[in-house]
């Protein structure tokens, strides 16, 4: 099959219009046409469906389309490892990172590493939610990602990392006691929290429904820069993990505080279960292991 029908494929279905692909594609709209009716004819199969406003992919259309992009990233690799040679890794690694993680906490060592001692690896960092991550491992547009949980999920491979407590941090004027806080005692707090698609959102919510409460939740964030400055102007406590907190502790007047009985979260290194790394993942891959060693020894 001849790669390049595939990627025009992909280029049309990402543009949505093929008169739009083409104008990307430098290729006359006729021409582009024809590769599409060959690719339906190779595969019997009605790929797009045609109308005024554009196209959209059939369900056969969309099975290749996810299938056309796992392909041409495979060529993309087998032409940077053939080109590289005897030299140094070289290449693009895509790592994602799960909000408020370890692996969050981790990027900028990663990126610097990465940096110092593979130059020629371009790293792209892409911070989001884990079904959404998990689902870019499994279509192959992304090499691993640190995210919450243990799977199972089907076409990812999970390497448990690290365990840690959840911690509640709120402002610390007025009063604030200082020690642990039970489960109990937290039900009366105002919580700004991640919604319900985020693990530590269900992990949370889990240990008050065991505890028979419903958590008191005021506001729902997702950007951890926004959840710091809401706490730290007294809009609400959260609760994260430890390594978020911290990244979070010079922050003037946060209060850290111990919940019990202790709520856990696991966090996993994910990597696809039926694509192999490439060359460059695959150290980008080892400095991961490496550096969150180093930081379960501070």
């Amino acid at each position: 099959m001849d790669t390049r029908r595939l990627y025009s494929f992909v280029k049309i279905v990402d543009a949505g219009s093929i008169t739009r692909a083409a104008a990307i594609l430098h290729i006359a709209q006729p021409a582009l046409s024809q590769q599409v009716s060959t690719l339906e004819t190779e595969f019997a199969q009605r790929l797009l469906i045609r109308s005024k406003s554009g196209v959209v992919p059939t369900e056969a259309g969309r099975a290749l389309y996810r299938h056309a992009q796992l392909i041409l990233r495979q060529v993309d690799q087998a032409r940077a490892a053939v080109d590289i040679g005897g030299r140094a890794p070289a290449g693009s690694v895509s790592v994602g990172l799960a909000p408020y993680s370890t692996g969050a906490a981790l990027a900028l060592p990663l990126l610097r590493a990465v940096r110092e001692r593979y130059p020629e690896i371009v790293l792209h960092i892409n911070e989001n939610f884990g079904g959404v991550i998990s689902e870019a491992i499994m279509t192959g547009r992304m090499d691993m990602a640190f995210i919450y949980g243990a799977g199972p999920i089907r076409g990812v491979r999970f390497e448990p990392m690290r365990t840690e407590d959840l911690l509640l941090i709120s402002a610390g004027r007025g009063s604030t006691p200082a020690g642990e806080v039970t489960v109990e005692e937290l039900a009366e707090v105002d919580l700004l929290l991640p919604s319900r698609i985020h693990t530590i959102r269900q992990v949370v919510d889990a240990a008050f429904a065991h505890a028979g409460l419903v958590p008191r939740v005021t506001g729902e964030i997702e950007s951890a820069l926004t959840l710091v400055n809401a706490v730290t102007a007294d809009l609400g406590a959260t609760v994260l993990p430890g390594s978020a907190a911290r990244a979070i502790l010079d922050v003037s007047g946060l209060v850290v505080r111990r919940i019990a009985p202790a709520i856990r979260v696991q966090v996993s290194l994910c990597t696809s279960e039926n694509q192999p790394l490439s060359e460059p993942a695959l150290v980008v891959h080892d400095l991961f292991h490496e550096l969150i060693t180093g930081f379960e020894d501070r």
